[in-house]
């Protein structure tokens, strides 16, 4: 039998052990290490391992691999988060290691310089390539596309992070995040039931005319998620092949509504707009409801992602609340 002096420590280290692994923070899930195989609109993409140099050209992709923990070695991005390597503010933070190298393009990426970066997969979900160019991504690194039957850049949130999350050996964590997303938009609608039912649709100015989307696209998935519905005069014209209706300028008065969302927070687009006369008569601009979001409101909205829908409706919801209480 053991000298009683030498029990005490014994006892105290064995309590100090236990206390310090009850107390420790559990260790965050790893990927699977079993091959996975996306079916996607071009075949099959087996990744044989977690893959640990991700390239992703879905100009949205990205989001869902920072969510994930993953930052990619390169990404596209819409062009007017450019000048911010590609992601809006909601993504920055969850970089880790180098900034990612920003492409040009993800419909026609440039090839040698993705294969100069040696990825282990390629994500272009939301992307805009054709077979020819998938079949040439696929010789450089595993490739998943979109899923078939969805359309290039309007593949809906919930099955974009799906998909990544699979691809990344996380489906988990991927089917946790889509569920935050999908009750922060729960939360909105429960917070504001004056908006279910409610007339209103997102609009681009472009080349002197105005596309006014669909929930067909994430701007209009947006909307239709925080209970709007189109305009009866946009919604006769969406035959479902385009993601927007192409409005003219003497046709502006089909986007009456309760609430009009104009993205026209660069110069040249608030120009346009406020030049135009026509528009300006229309009662939902003539009345004080049409609001103009920032830069950083419009890329959260229209990324759309499980990582910019907070921002999303923190930023956009006041300005639609404030905008409908003007209503007479």
């Amino acid at each position: 039998m053991p000298p009683r002096r030498l029990i005490v420590p014994f006892v105290l280290l064995v309590g100090l052990l236990l206390t310090a692994c009850s107390s420790a923070e559990p260790a965050a899930p790893a990927p699977s290490a079993e091959p996975v195989t996306i079916t996607h609109l071009f075949g099959t993409t087996t990744i044989p391992a977690p893959p640990t140099r991700v390239v992703t050209l879905g100009v949205t992709d990205a989001d869902a691999a920072l969510a994930l923990g993953t930052t990619p070695v390169a990404l596209t991005g819409y062009a007017f988060y450019r000048s911010a390597g590609g992601l809006g503010p909601w993504a920055r933070p969850l970089v880790r290691g180098d900034q990612p190298v920003l492409l040009e393009s993800d419909s026609q990426p440039n090839l040698e310089q993705i294969a100069g970066l040696r990825p282990d997969l390629i994500i272009g979900i939301n992307a805009g390539f054709d077979r020819s160019v998938y079949e040439k991504l696929s010789a450089i690194a595993p490739t998943i596309a979109r899923p078939e039957g969805t359309a290039a850049y309007a593949v809906p949130r919930s099955d974009a992070t799906r998909v990544i999350a699979q691809a990344l050996g996380k489906p988990a964590e991927g089917e946790e995040l889509i569920r935050k997303a999908d009750d922060a938009y729960a939360a909105a609608v429960a917070a504001n039931p004056g908006f279910r039912g409610k007339v209103g649709t997102v609009v681009l100015p472009y080349d002197g005319k105005y596309g006014a989307y669909t929930p067909g696209d994430a701007r209009g998935q947006v909307m239709a998620g925080l209970g709007f519905t189109l305009p009866q005069g946009v919604a006769a014209l969406d035959t479902g092949e385009r993601f927007f209706v192409e409005v003219a300028p003497e046709q502006a008065g089909i986007l009456d509504g309760d609430v009009l969302v104009m993205l026209a927070d660069q110069p040249a687009a608030r120009s346009t707009v406020d030049g135009d006369a026509v528009l300006q008569q229309v009662p939902v601009v003539a009345d004080g409801r049409m609001l103009v979001p920032d830069t950083d409101t419009r890329g959260a909205m229209t990324y759309n992602s499980v990582l910019s829908v907070p921002y999303a409706l923190d930023h956009l919801v006041p300005q639609l609340s404030a905008a409908l209480a003007t209503q007479a």
